[in-house]
């Protein structure tokens, strides 16, 4: 039984990422997740149920700065819009990037590790996100990890175990888990309920497709929304 950090955002990856910690080490967990004055900030509201289910200790770190550093994300800056009606691409996401995001939240992280006398910090990095996003990248993953050994008394590694599977493979990992994805958030927009056209929501939708169920976070008329919608990107596409 092995002492880990997780850091969870409260989406669909990360949850099943919390789940795939504990099935395989066993040990207490430590959750951290991150306010930085992201649109979607609701997305905590559900690390927060995570956190109490499943660490023994949870603590949500807010980083103020962090729009001042990333004012030309969609997803700290209320003056650019969202991206909608795409798949994800270089070209049409690399606007939500925060610059950084993942070096700086995996930073503090390892900092918590070593003062936890942990040697493990786990975040969930996973394949279709290293067209767009750096700090998703396997090569990232590689060099930060053996920054971080270096940079600590207990050595601390940074792993993430998704960092080759694609979305939908993850989906299945957590239905294998019995990860309750009703209580998971993905989409960017920030708004009550999921917008169904962003980026996020239909790569949400698609991976919950190929595994045959229903997003179970959608009403039945939201789920007909996002298939339709989904299929309409995929003809566009074609077309």
């Amino acid at each position: 039984m092995e002492k880990s950090v997780v850091v969870f955002s409260g989406g669909m990856d990360s949850v099943t990422l919390l789940h795939y910690v504990k099935e395989t080490y066993g040990g207490p967990i430590y959750g951290l997740s991150f306010y930085y004055g992201q649109r979607h900030g609701k997305e905590l509201k559900f690390a927060r149920y995570w956190g109490e289910k499943l660490c023994k200790e949870h603590r949500v770190i807010v980083l103020p700065f962090m729009k001042e550093l990333a004012s030309k994300s969609a997803l700290t800056s209320e003056s650019i819009e969202v991206p909608q009606g795409q798949r994800y691409s270089r070209e049409n996401q690399r606007i939500t990037v925060v610059p950084n995001r993942n070096m700086i939240m995996l930073s503090i992280a390892v900092a918590w590790a070593e003062d936890l006398e942990v040697n493990k910090v786990f975040y969930a990095a996973h394949h279709n996100d290293r067209e767009v996003y750096p700090d998703c990248r396997k090569e990232f993953v590689t060099a930060l990890s053996l920054a971080s050994q270096l940079g600590t008394y207990s050595h601390v590694e940074v792993l993430a175990p998704f960092v080759d599977k694609l979305k939908s493979e993850i989906v299945r990992l957590g239905i294998e888990l019995g990860v309750d994805f009703s209580k998971t958030w993905s989409c960017y927009v920030g708004e009550e309920r999921p917008c169904l056209r962003c980026s996020t929501c239909i790569e949400r939708t698609e991976a919950c497709l190929k595994n045959g169920i229903k997003d179970p976070l959608l009403t039945d008329e939201e789920w007909s929304r996002a298939v339709e919608f989904l299929r309409e990107v995929d003809r566009d596409k074609i077309s």
